[in-house]
Protein backbone atom coordinates (compact mmCIF):
# COMPACT_ATOMS: atom_id res chain seq x y z
CA UNK A 1 0.00 0.00 0.00
CA UNK A 2 1.32 3.43 -0.89
CA UNK A 3 2.46 5.60 2.01
CA UNK A 4 1.03 9.02 1.25
CA UNK A 5 2.38 12.38 2.33
CA UNK A 6 0.22 15.47 2.93
CA UNK A 7 -0.67 17.32 -0.22
CA UNK A 8 -0.52 20.72 1.39
CA UNK A 9 3.28 20.79 1.44
CA UNK A 10 3.20 21.01 -2.36
CA UNK A 11 0.50 23.65 -2.62
CA UNK A 12 0.93 26.57 -4.96
CA UNK A 13 0.89 28.95 -2.00
CA UNK A 14 3.81 27.11 -0.37
CA UNK A 15 5.82 27.21 -3.58
CA UNK A 16 5.07 30.89 -4.07
CA UNK A 17 6.29 31.54 -0.54
CA UNK A 18 9.52 29.69 -1.31
CA UNK A 19 9.96 31.79 -4.44
CA UNK A 20 9.43 34.99 -2.47
CA UNK A 21 12.00 34.01 0.15
CA UNK A 22 14.66 32.82 -2.24
CA UNK A 23 14.41 34.58 -5.56
CA UNK A 24 15.46 37.54 -7.58
CA UNK A 25 17.48 35.65 -10.28
CA UNK A 26 20.37 35.50 -12.64
CA UNK A 27 22.82 32.85 -14.60
CA UNK A 28 25.41 31.70 -17.39
CA UNK A 29 27.09 28.97 -19.26
CA UNK A 30 28.81 25.95 -17.74
CA UNK A 31 31.43 23.49 -18.89
CA UNK A 32 29.99 20.02 -19.28
CA UNK A 33 33.00 18.10 -18.00
CA UNK A 34 32.24 16.98 -14.42
CA UNK A 35 35.84 15.91 -13.75
CA UNK A 36 36.81 19.57 -13.35
CA UNK A 37 36.37 21.97 -10.43
CA UNK A 38 36.28 25.76 -10.31
CA UNK A 39 39.25 27.59 -11.85
CA UNK A 40 42.00 29.38 -9.97
CA UNK A 41 41.38 33.08 -9.45
CA UNK A 42 41.99 35.05 -12.63
CA UNK A 43 41.67 31.97 -14.85
CA UNK A 44 38.72 31.12 -17.06
CA UNK A 45 39.38 27.43 -17.58
CA UNK A 46 38.37 25.00 -14.79
CA UNK A 47 41.21 23.15 -13.10
CA UNK A 48 41.85 19.68 -11.74
CA UNK A 49 41.36 19.29 -8.00
CA UNK A 50 44.48 19.48 -5.85
CA UNK A 51 43.10 16.97 -3.35
CA UNK A 52 45.06 13.72 -3.80
CA UNK A 53 42.70 10.79 -4.54
CA UNK A 54 44.88 8.33 -2.63
CA UNK A 55 43.99 9.93 0.72
CA UNK A 56 40.56 8.26 0.75
CA UNK A 57 39.76 4.98 2.47
CA UNK A 58 37.84 3.75 -0.57
CA UNK A 59 40.22 2.68 -3.38
CA UNK A 60 40.20 4.84 -6.48
CA UNK A 61 42.17 5.45 -9.66
CA UNK A 62 45.83 6.28 -8.90
CA UNK A 63 47.06 9.79 -9.87
CA UNK A 64 49.30 8.52 -12.67
CA UNK A 65 46.21 7.47 -14.65
CA UNK A 66 45.76 11.11 -15.66
CA UNK A 67 49.20 11.15 -17.24
CA UNK A 68 48.64 7.80 -18.94
CA UNK A 69 45.42 9.13 -20.50
CA UNK A 70 46.84 12.40 -21.76
CA UNK A 71 48.85 13.76 -24.67
CA UNK A 72 50.86 16.97 -24.39
CA UNK A 73 53.13 18.54 -26.97
CA UNK A 74 53.77 21.97 -28.45
CA UNK A 75 50.90 21.86 -30.94
CA UNK A 76 48.31 19.53 -29.42
CA UNK A 77 47.02 18.41 -26.02
CA UNK A 78 44.39 15.85 -25.09
CA UNK A 79 43.01 14.58 -21.81
CA UNK A 80 40.71 11.57 -21.72
CA UNK A 81 37.99 11.26 -19.09
CA UNK A 82 35.54 8.47 -18.30
CA UNK A 83 32.04 8.62 -16.83
CA UNK A 84 30.04 5.62 -15.68
CA UNK A 85 26.60 5.98 -14.06
CA UNK A 86 24.54 2.89 -13.19
CA UNK A 87 20.95 3.08 -11.85
CA UNK A 88 18.34 0.72 -10.50
CA UNK A 89 14.81 2.09 -10.19
CA UNK A 90 11.92 0.35 -8.43
CA UNK A 91 8.31 1.52 -8.80
CA UNK A 92 5.03 1.17 -6.90
CA UNK A 93 1.75 2.45 -8.38
CA UNK A 94 -1.85 2.69 -7.25
CA UNK A 95 -4.64 1.51 -9.55
CA UNK A 96 -5.38 4.99 -10.89
CA UNK A 97 -1.76 5.63 -11.81
CA UNK A 98 -1.65 2.27 -13.57
CA UNK A 99 -4.57 3.35 -15.74
CA UNK A 100 -2.96 6.73 -16.41
CA UNK A 101 0.52 5.66 -17.56
CA UNK A 102 0.54 1.86 -17.63
CA UNK A 103 2.65 -0.49 -15.55
CA UNK A 104 6.26 0.50 -14.92
CA UNK A 105 8.58 -2.40 -14.23
CA UNK A 106 11.57 -2.20 -11.93
CA UNK A 107 14.53 -1.52 -14.19
CA UNK A 108 18.33 -1.49 -14.30
CA UNK A 109 19.66 1.37 -16.42
CA UNK A 110 23.11 2.22 -17.72
CA UNK A 111 22.44 5.92 -17.25
CA UNK A 112 25.76 6.99 -18.75
CA UNK A 113 28.82 5.25 -20.15
CA UNK A 114 30.80 8.09 -21.66
CA UNK A 115 34.29 8.76 -23.00
CA UNK A 116 35.38 12.42 -23.09
CA UNK A 117 38.32 13.96 -24.93
CA UNK A 118 39.25 17.59 -24.37
CA UNK A 119 42.30 19.68 -25.00
CA UNK A 120 43.85 22.42 -27.12
CA UNK A 121 45.14 22.87 -30.66
CA UNK A 122 47.98 25.17 -31.63
CA UNK A 123 51.11 26.42 -29.90
CA UNK A 124 49.29 29.23 -28.12
CA UNK A 125 46.71 26.66 -26.87
CA UNK A 126 43.87 29.15 -27.34
CA UNK A 127 41.74 26.91 -29.54
CA UNK A 128 40.00 24.40 -27.27
CA UNK A 129 38.00 21.33 -28.21
CA UNK A 130 35.59 19.12 -26.32
CA UNK A 131 34.14 15.81 -27.55
CA UNK A 132 32.12 13.13 -25.78
CA UNK A 133 30.78 9.83 -27.05
CA UNK A 134 28.19 7.64 -25.34
CA UNK A 135 28.18 3.84 -25.41
CA UNK A 136 24.62 2.76 -26.29
CA UNK A 137 25.26 -0.95 -26.70
CA UNK A 138 23.33 -1.90 -23.56
CA UNK A 139 20.08 -0.39 -24.87
CA UNK A 140 18.37 -2.47 -27.57
CA UNK A 141 16.31 0.56 -28.58
CA UNK A 142 19.44 2.21 -30.03
CA UNK A 143 20.59 1.05 -33.45
CA UNK A 144 24.07 2.59 -33.06
CA UNK A 145 26.55 1.26 -30.53
CA UNK A 146 28.00 4.74 -29.98
CA UNK A 147 26.43 8.19 -30.17
CA UNK A 148 28.10 11.59 -30.26
CA UNK A 149 27.02 13.61 -27.22
CA UNK A 150 29.24 16.71 -27.51
CA UNK A 151 31.56 18.02 -30.21
CA UNK A 152 32.53 21.67 -30.18
CA UNK A 153 35.42 24.14 -30.49
CA UNK A 154 35.98 27.19 -28.28
CA UNK A 155 38.18 30.24 -28.78
CA UNK A 156 38.82 33.41 -26.72
CA UNK A 157 36.61 36.31 -27.75
CA UNK A 158 38.14 39.78 -27.23
CA UNK A 159 40.11 38.63 -24.20
CA UNK A 160 40.63 35.60 -21.97
CA UNK A 161 37.42 36.03 -19.95
CA UNK A 162 35.05 35.41 -22.85
CA UNK A 163 34.89 32.69 -25.46
CA UNK A 164 32.89 31.67 -28.48
CA UNK A 165 31.94 28.02 -28.98
CA UNK A 166 30.71 26.29 -32.14
CA UNK A 167 29.38 22.75 -32.48
CA UNK A 168 27.14 20.34 -30.61
CA UNK A 169 26.69 21.34 -26.98
CA UNK A 170 24.19 22.35 -24.31
CA UNK A 171 22.00 25.39 -24.76
CA UNK A 172 22.38 28.30 -22.33
CA UNK A 173 19.16 27.72 -20.39
CA UNK A 174 18.17 26.31 -16.96
CA UNK A 175 20.50 25.67 -14.03
CA UNK A 176 19.51 21.99 -13.99
CA UNK A 177 20.83 21.58 -17.52
CA UNK A 178 23.79 23.91 -18.08
CA UNK A 179 25.98 22.01 -15.64
CA UNK A 180 26.42 18.28 -15.38
CA UNK A 181 23.92 16.07 -13.58
CA UNK A 182 26.85 14.36 -11.83
CA UNK A 183 27.22 17.52 -9.73
CA UNK A 184 23.60 17.78 -8.59
CA UNK A 185 22.32 16.69 -5.20
CA UNK A 186 19.34 14.81 -6.64
CA UNK A 187 19.77 12.01 -9.15
CA UNK A 188 17.55 13.31 -11.96
CA UNK A 189 16.15 16.57 -13.31
CA UNK A 190 12.50 17.65 -13.36
CA UNK A 191 12.47 20.52 -15.89
CA UNK A 192 13.18 18.35 -18.96
CA UNK A 193 10.04 19.52 -20.85
CA UNK A 194 11.57 23.00 -21.12
CA UNK A 195 15.03 22.26 -22.53
CA UNK A 196 16.87 19.84 -24.79
CA UNK A 197 19.90 17.80 -23.81
CA UNK A 198 22.13 18.93 -26.69
CA UNK A 199 21.81 21.04 -29.81
CA UNK A 200 24.04 22.27 -32.64
CA UNK A 201 24.87 25.94 -32.77
CA UNK A 202 27.05 28.81 -31.66
CA UNK A 203 27.43 30.19 -28.14
CA UNK A 204 29.13 33.27 -26.73
CA UNK A 205 29.90 33.23 -23.01
CA UNK A 206 31.89 35.35 -20.62
CA UNK A 207 32.60 36.31 -17.03
CA UNK A 208 32.90 39.76 -15.46
CA UNK A 209 36.34 41.05 -14.44
CA UNK A 210 35.45 40.80 -10.74
CA UNK A 211 34.10 37.23 -11.17
CA UNK A 212 30.69 38.26 -9.83
CA UNK A 213 28.69 38.00 -13.06
CA UNK A 214 28.46 35.75 -16.09
CA UNK A 215 26.53 36.04 -19.33
CA UNK A 216 25.89 33.73 -22.27
CA UNK A 217 23.86 33.81 -25.47
CA UNK A 218 23.42 31.20 -28.18
CA UNK A 219 21.63 30.19 -31.38
CA UNK A 220 20.98 26.51 -32.10
CA UNK A 221 19.50 24.40 -34.86
CA UNK A 222 20.16 20.71 -35.57
CA UNK A 223 19.45 21.21 -39.26
CA UNK A 224 22.78 23.03 -39.52
CA UNK A 225 24.29 19.56 -39.83
CA UNK A 226 21.29 17.56 -41.06
CA UNK A 227 20.75 19.95 -43.98
CA UNK A 228 18.26 22.66 -44.91
CA UNK A 229 18.38 25.31 -42.18
CA UNK A 230 14.82 26.05 -41.10
CA UNK A 231 14.58 29.35 -39.24
CA UNK A 232 11.33 28.37 -37.56
CA UNK A 233 13.08 25.50 -35.79
CA UNK A 234 15.93 27.57 -34.38
CA UNK A 235 16.34 28.05 -30.63
CA UNK A 236 17.76 31.29 -29.22
CA UNK A 237 18.92 31.28 -25.61
CA UNK A 238 20.43 33.63 -23.07
CA UNK A 239 21.47 33.37 -19.45
CA UNK A 240 22.95 35.84 -16.96
CA UNK A 241 24.10 35.23 -13.39
CA UNK A 242 25.36 37.19 -10.42
CA UNK A 243 26.67 36.28 -6.99
CA UNK A 244 26.48 37.93 -3.59
CA UNK A 245 29.15 37.08 -1.04
CA UNK A 246 32.62 35.71 -1.65
CA UNK A 247 32.53 33.36 -4.66
CA UNK A 248 35.68 31.65 -3.35
CA UNK A 249 34.15 30.79 0.03
CA UNK A 250 31.51 28.35 1.30
CA UNK A 251 29.02 31.20 1.88
CA UNK A 252 27.39 32.70 -1.20
CA UNK A 253 24.09 33.51 -2.93
CA UNK A 254 23.86 32.81 -6.64
CA UNK A 255 21.03 34.44 -8.62
CA UNK A 256 20.18 33.86 -12.25
CA UNK A 257 17.75 34.51 -15.08
CA UNK A 258 17.45 32.86 -18.47
CA UNK A 259 15.34 33.03 -21.62
CA UNK A 260 14.85 30.59 -24.49
CA UNK A 261 12.91 31.12 -27.71
CA UNK A 262 11.87 27.67 -28.84
CA UNK A 263 11.44 27.13 -32.55
CA UNK A 264 8.58 24.90 -33.68
CA UNK A 265 9.82 22.35 -36.19
CA UNK A 266 7.08 21.54 -38.71
CA UNK A 267 4.98 24.16 -36.86
CA UNK A 268 4.42 21.83 -33.94
CA UNK A 269 5.60 21.41 -30.35
CA UNK A 270 5.43 18.68 -27.73
CA UNK A 271 6.33 18.86 -24.02
CA UNK A 272 6.63 15.80 -21.80
CA UNK A 273 8.43 14.64 -18.69
CA UNK A 274 9.05 11.76 -16.29
CA UNK A 275 8.90 11.92 -12.47
CA UNK A 276 12.65 12.54 -11.99
CA UNK A 277 13.63 9.19 -13.47
CA UNK A 278 15.41 8.19 -16.67
CA UNK A 279 13.19 5.13 -17.17
CA UNK A 280 9.46 4.48 -17.07
CA UNK A 281 6.61 6.41 -18.61
CA UNK A 282 6.19 10.11 -19.26
CA UNK A 283 3.73 11.21 -16.58
CA UNK A 284 2.97 14.57 -18.21
CA UNK A 285 2.67 14.84 -21.98
CA UNK A 286 1.00 17.49 -24.11
CA UNK A 287 1.13 15.37 -27.23
CA UNK A 288 2.03 17.07 -30.49
CA UNK A 289 0.05 20.27 -31.13
CA UNK A 290 0.25 23.06 -33.69
CA UNK A 291 2.32 26.05 -32.57
CA UNK A 292 4.42 28.86 -34.00
CA UNK A 293 6.99 29.08 -31.22
CA UNK A 294 7.34 29.34 -27.43
CA UNK A 295 9.15 31.69 -25.07
CA UNK A 296 10.63 29.99 -22.01
CA UNK A 297 11.66 32.09 -19.01
CA UNK A 298 13.68 30.87 -16.06
CA UNK A 299 14.65 32.18 -12.62
CA UNK A 300 17.13 30.46 -10.34
CA UNK A 301 18.74 30.94 -6.94
CA UNK A 302 21.33 28.96 -5.01
CA UNK A 303 22.02 29.87 -1.38
CA UNK A 304 24.99 28.12 0.23
CA UNK A 305 25.99 28.50 3.87
CA UNK A 306 28.80 26.10 4.71
CA UNK A 307 27.40 22.55 4.49
CA UNK A 308 23.81 23.77 3.93
CA UNK A 309 22.31 24.83 0.60
CA UNK A 310 18.97 25.63 -1.00
CA UNK A 311 18.52 25.55 -4.78
CA UNK A 312 15.36 26.94 -6.36
CA UNK A 313 14.36 27.18 -10.01
CA UNK A 314 11.16 28.29 -11.75
CA UNK A 315 10.44 28.02 -15.48
CA UNK A 316 7.51 29.26 -17.52
CA UNK A 317 6.74 28.39 -21.15
CA UNK A 318 4.49 30.86 -23.01
CA UNK A 319 3.39 29.18 -26.23
CA UNK A 320 2.21 30.97 -29.38
CA UNK A 321 -0.51 28.51 -30.36
CA UNK A 322 -3.72 30.35 -31.12
CA UNK A 323 -5.57 27.18 -32.05
CA UNK A 324 -4.94 25.80 -28.56
CA UNK A 325 -5.60 28.98 -26.60
CA UNK A 326 -1.95 30.14 -26.31
CA UNK A 327 -1.23 27.93 -23.28
CA UNK A 328 1.25 28.78 -20.52
CA UNK A 329 3.06 25.87 -18.86
CA UNK A 330 5.30 25.90 -15.78
CA UNK A 331 7.66 23.86 -13.65
CA UNK A 332 9.69 24.42 -10.49
CA UNK A 333 11.63 22.75 -7.70
CA UNK A 334 13.24 23.47 -4.37
CA UNK A 335 16.18 21.30 -3.28
CA UNK A 336 17.70 21.34 0.20
CA UNK A 337 21.11 19.77 0.88
CA UNK A 338 23.06 19.19 4.09
CA UNK A 339 26.55 17.67 4.24
CA UNK A 340 26.81 15.91 7.59
CA UNK A 341 30.59 15.87 7.16
CA UNK A 342 30.85 19.66 6.77
CA UNK A 343 31.74 19.59 3.06
CA UNK A 344 30.19 21.85 0.43
CA UNK A 345 29.97 22.39 -3.33
CA UNK A 346 32.54 25.00 -4.45
CA UNK A 347 31.13 27.74 -6.64
CA UNK A 348 32.68 28.36 -10.04
CA UNK A 349 32.30 32.10 -10.71
CA UNK A 350 33.27 31.74 -14.37
CA UNK A 351 30.23 29.66 -15.26
CA UNK A 352 27.61 30.52 -12.63
CA UNK A 353 27.35 27.00 -11.26
CA UNK A 354 28.35 24.95 -8.21
CA UNK A 355 30.93 22.30 -9.04
CA UNK A 356 31.37 18.77 -7.75
CA UNK A 357 31.98 18.36 -4.03
CA UNK A 358 35.60 17.60 -3.13
CA UNK A 359 35.47 15.42 0.04
CA UNK A 360 37.91 16.52 2.73
CA UNK A 361 37.68 13.44 4.94
CA UNK A 362 39.14 9.96 4.67
CA UNK A 363 35.71 8.37 4.38
CA UNK A 364 34.37 10.95 1.96
CA UNK A 365 31.34 13.24 2.27
CA UNK A 366 27.84 12.28 3.39
CA UNK A 367 24.94 14.36 2.07
CA UNK A 368 21.23 14.39 2.93
CA UNK A 369 18.84 15.71 0.26
CA UNK A 370 15.19 16.80 0.34
CA UNK A 371 13.33 18.12 -2.67
CA UNK A 372 9.87 19.18 -3.83
CA UNK A 373 8.99 19.76 -7.47
CA UNK A 374 6.10 20.09 -9.86
CA UNK A 375 5.23 20.28 -13.55
CA UNK A 376 2.03 21.82 -14.91
CA UNK A 377 1.28 21.12 -18.58
CA UNK A 378 -2.44 21.95 -18.29
CA UNK A 379 -3.67 25.16 -19.90
CA UNK A 380 -5.91 26.34 -22.70
CA UNK A 381 -6.96 23.40 -24.84
CA UNK A 382 -3.85 21.39 -23.92
CA UNK A 383 -4.26 18.74 -21.22
CA UNK A 384 -0.81 17.33 -20.60
CA UNK A 385 -1.36 16.74 -16.90
CA UNK A 386 -0.06 18.16 -13.63
CA UNK A 387 2.53 16.35 -11.52
CA UNK A 388 3.69 17.10 -7.97
CA UNK A 389 6.48 15.25 -6.23
CA UNK A 390 8.51 14.96 -3.03
CA UNK A 391 11.93 13.34 -2.77
CA UNK A 392 14.30 12.48 0.08
CA UNK A 393 17.66 10.83 -0.42
CA UNK A 394 21.26 10.43 0.61
CA UNK A 395 24.57 10.65 -1.27
CA UNK A 396 27.87 9.20 -0.18
CA UNK A 397 30.67 10.91 -2.10
CA UNK A 398 33.26 8.29 -1.18
CA UNK A 399 36.10 9.98 -3.09
CA UNK A 400 36.46 12.72 -5.68
CA UNK A 401 35.17 10.24 -8.23
CA UNK A 402 32.91 7.70 -6.50
CA UNK A 403 29.31 8.48 -5.60
CA UNK A 404 26.67 6.14 -4.17
CA UNK A 405 23.16 7.58 -3.94
CA UNK A 406 19.73 6.35 -2.98
CA UNK A 407 16.45 8.24 -2.87
CA UNK A 408 12.71 7.74 -2.46
CA UNK A 409 10.16 9.84 -4.29
CA UNK A 410 6.38 10.06 -4.16
CA UNK A 411 4.43 11.50 -7.09
CA UNK A 412 0.88 12.79 -7.43
CA UNK A 413 -0.41 12.90 -11.01
CA UNK A 414 -3.60 14.67 -12.12
CA UNK A 415 -4.30 13.74 -15.72
CA UNK A 416 -7.26 12.75 -17.88
CA UNK A 417 -9.65 13.66 -15.07
CA UNK A 418 -8.02 11.19 -12.68
CA UNK A 419 -5.70 11.54 -9.65
CA UNK A 420 -3.12 8.80 -9.28
CA UNK A 421 -0.12 8.25 -7.03
CA UNK A 422 3.13 6.34 -7.29
CA UNK A 423 6.44 5.76 -5.50
CA UNK A 424 9.92 5.19 -6.83
CA UNK A 425 13.25 4.26 -5.27
CA UNK A 426 16.32 5.13 -7.31
CA UNK A 427 19.77 3.74 -6.45
CA UNK A 428 22.82 5.12 -8.23
CA UNK A 429 26.47 4.14 -8.51
CA UNK A 430 28.62 6.79 -10.22
CA UNK A 431 32.28 7.02 -11.13
CA UNK A 432 33.74 10.09 -12.85
CA UNK A 433 37.36 10.17 -13.94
Amino acid sequence: MLKLMPRFILSDAWLFGSLTLLLVSVASYADEDPSLVRPDKGQFEPQESSVPPQKYAVPDAPPYWKEKLSIKNDAFTMQLSLISVLDYTAFSQDDTNLRQVGRMDDEFDVRAMRLIARGSIGQDRKLKYFAATEFEGFDPAHTNVFSLVDAYLSYPFFGPQAQISVGKMKETFAYEMVGDSANLAQQERILNPFFVSRNVGVKLSGVGPDERMTAAIGAFNDSWVTGGLDGSATDYTGRVTGILGDPRSADYLHLGAAVRRVGAGDDALRLRGRPETNVGANFVDTGTFNANHAWNYGLEALWNKGPFSLLFEQVWSVVDAGGSGDPVFAGNYLTASWFLTGDYRPYDPTVGYARRVQPQHQWGALELVARISQLDLEDGDIHGGEMKRVFVGMNWWATQRWRVGVGWGHTWLDRDGKSGESDSILTRLQWVF
